[in-house]
C-alpha cells in the first residue's frame, strides 16, 4: 500500500505506475515502459490515444465555451452529437439524452422505462428483468438490473429482488444444447421470468447484445434477439439494449444489436462514443417514447450536472466524424476477423483454452482447467488475476475478468484493442499474450497437476 498518496483508490493494495503519454495503441509510463493497450483500459480507447484531431476539437471548444448547464442552455454540440447518432442508430431511436458515462446511461433508461409506463397509464409496472451472467452497472438500479453476483454481492440489500434469467452462453448452455440442435430456450427463460413476476409489474428487459465484461464476449445463436423481441412486444415490455461496451462501432457495425435484426426501444451507450478523451455516455430513445413525454406535455423527472456537457459532445462528434472519414467501424470488423485468426492459430491446440468467441475488435478467451470436460480452473488460484499481472509485466494490457460461469468459477479476457491496430501491433498482440498464458500456467503448475483426475 502506497502510504505517500492522498488517493482513495479502488484497490489500495497495489502500486500503480504513473501515466506519461499515449500514441496510437499505446500508453507509456513515466519510467519509460511501453504497454500495447490491447484493451482500450475497460473498451474504451477505440480511436487510441492522442489523436490530433479530436485533440483539437476539444482545445477549439474550450475557446468558446467550456460549461453551460442544460436547464438553461442547450449547445451546438450536444444537437450535432444527438444528429449524427440519429443518423447512425437503427430506425427510430432518434433521440440521445446525454449523461456523463455507462452507469448513468443505464440507469437514465430504467427511470425512463417506469416514466413512460405511469404516463400510460400503467403505474404498476416498475421492474427491469436481466440475465445472470450480465453486467450493466455500479449505480443501484443498474447493478440490480444485471447479474453479475460478484459485484453484487456487498450491495445485495440494496437491490430489488427480480426473477433470474438464464445467459445465452453457447459454449456452456444451461439447458445442454448445441447451436446446431438449439431451441432457443435461454430467450424462452424471458417468458418465464415474465410470468413469474406478471407482467403487469414487468416495465423493461435489459441486455448486452454481446456479453462483455462478466462473461468475455457472448455472442448469442442468430436467432435469439427476435425471439426476445417478440416476447417483449406480447407482454408491453420494452427492450433496452446495453451497448455501453459494443457500441460506435467494436463489434463491427455502429451498433452490435444491428447484427441481430431487431430495433430496441433504447439504447445505452458510453466507453466509444468519445474514444475516452471525455467522459460522455448516452440513452437513444425511440420516437414513440419521446411521442409519449411529448404528447401529454410531461417532463422526465431525472437528470446530472452535466449531461450534454459541451465539451464532452464535442469530443463524441469528433470521434464520430474521424470514425466516418476513415471507416473505421469497416477496419474494426477486418481487423477483428484479422485478430481473431490469429488467436484461433496461436490456441486452438492449448490446454487451458476452452473457447474464443467474439465480434469485431471484441474477442474473449476463456480458459479450463481441462478442455474436455470444460472445467474451470479453482477459483482460488485467481488464473485471470495472475494472467493480467504477467501481460502487463510483459508490456500488454488485457481486460481479465473471474467468475465467467456463475459469478466465483471461471476464468476469461477480453481483447479490445483501437480500430487503428496494425497487423504487425496484432501479431505482436498475440505473441506477448500467449507468452503470458504460458508463463501463468507454467507459474500454476502444481496447483494444475495436483487438480487434474
Amino acid at each position: 500500500m502506497n502510504e505517500q498518496t492522498h488517493v482513495f483508490y479502488r484497490n489500495p493494495f497495489t502500486v500503480y505506475p504513473v501515466i506519461a503519454r499515449g500514441e496510437g495503441a499505446y500508453l507509456f509510463d513515466k519510467k519509460g515502459k511501453r504497454y500495447l493497450d490491447a484493451c482500450g483500459g475497460a473498451v474504451v480507447s477505440a480511436l487510441g490515444h492522442r489523436v490530433p484531431e479530436v485533440v483539437d476539437a476539444l482545445k477549439a471548444q474550450l475557446d468558446s465555451v467550456e460549461f453551460a448547464h442544460t436547464s438553461q442552455f442547450t449547445n451546438t454540440p450536444q444537437e450535432e452529437l444527438a444528429e449524427l447518432l440519429a443518423e447512425l442508430s437503427p430506425g427510430g431511436l432518434n433521440h440521445a439524452y446525454f449523461v456523463s458515462g455507462g452507469s448513468e446511461a443505464v440507469e437514465s433508461a430504467i427511470k425512463m422505462a417506469r416514466a413512460y409506463w405511469v404516463q400510460m397509464g400503467r403505474p404498476e409496472k416498475w421492474m427491469v428483468i436481466g440475465r445472470e451472467q450480465s453486467y450493466h452497472g455500479n449505480t443501484l438500479g443498474a447493478l440490480a438490473a444485471g447479474g453479475n453476483r460478484w459485484r453484487r454481492a456487498l450491495y445485495e440489500p440494496m437491490l430489488y429482488q427480480r426473477p433470474r434469467v438464464a445467459p445465452c452462453y453457447c459454449y456452456r448452455c444451461p439447458f445442454d444444447k448445441d447451436p446446431a440442435h438449439c431451441a432457443l430456450q435461454c430467450a424462452d427463460d424471458l417468458e418465464r421470468a415474465i410470468l413469474e413476476v406478471g407482467p403487469e409489474k414487468v416495465s423493461a428487459f435489459i441486455a448486452e447484445p454481446i456479453v462483455g465484461a462478466t462473461a468475455g464476449a457472448l455472442v448469442p445463436h442468430e436467432n435469439y434477439f427476435r425471439r426476445i423481441r417478440e416476447i417483449c412486444d406480447r407482454y408491453d415490455v420494452l427492450l433496452i439494449a446495453d451497448e455501453v461496451m459494443t457500441g460506435l462501432g467494436r463489434c463491427g457495425t455502429w451498433f452490435a444489436i444491428k447484427q441481430f435484426g431487431v430495433v430496441p426501444d433504447m439504447i445505452c451507450l458510453a466507453k466509444g462514443l468519445a474514444a475516452g478523451y471525455v467522459p460522455i455516455g448516452a440513452t437513444l430513445v425511440h420516437n414513440h417514447i419521446v411521442d409519449t413525454f411529448h404528447n401529454r406535455r410531461n417532463v422526465f423527472q431525472h437528470g446530472h450536472t452535466y449531461m450534454g456537457h459541451p465539451l464532452a459532445a464535442a469530443a463524441g462528434v469528433a470521434v464520430i466524424k474521424y470514425m466516418q472519414q476513415h471507416k473505421l467501424v469497416e477496419r474494426s470488423k477486418k481487423m477483428g476477423e484479422e485478430l481473431m485468426t490469429r488467436l484461433r492459430e496461436a490456441l486452438h491446440d492449448h490446454p487451458h483454452v476452452g473457447d474464443i468467441r467474439g465480434r469485431g475488435l471484441f474477442c474473449g478467451i476463456e480458459f479450463v482447467l481441462d478442455r474436455a470436460s470444460k472445467t474451470p480452473f479453482e477459483p482460488e488460484l485467481a488464473f485471470h488475476r495472475i494472467l493480467g499481472e504477467t501481460a502487463f509485466a510483459n508490456g500488454l494490457i488485457i481486460y481479465p475478468m473471474g467468475g465467467t460461469l456463475d459469478g466465483r468459477r471461471g476464468d476469461h479476457v477480453l481483447i479490445a484493442p483501437p480500430f487503428i491496430i496494425t497487423k504487425a501491433q496484432i501479431g505482436r498482440l498475440v505473441e506477448l499474450l500467449v507468452k503470458s498464458i504460458d508463463a501463468t500456467v507454467d507459474r500454476l503448475r502444481k496447483h494444475i497437476a495436483a487438480a487434474l483426475p
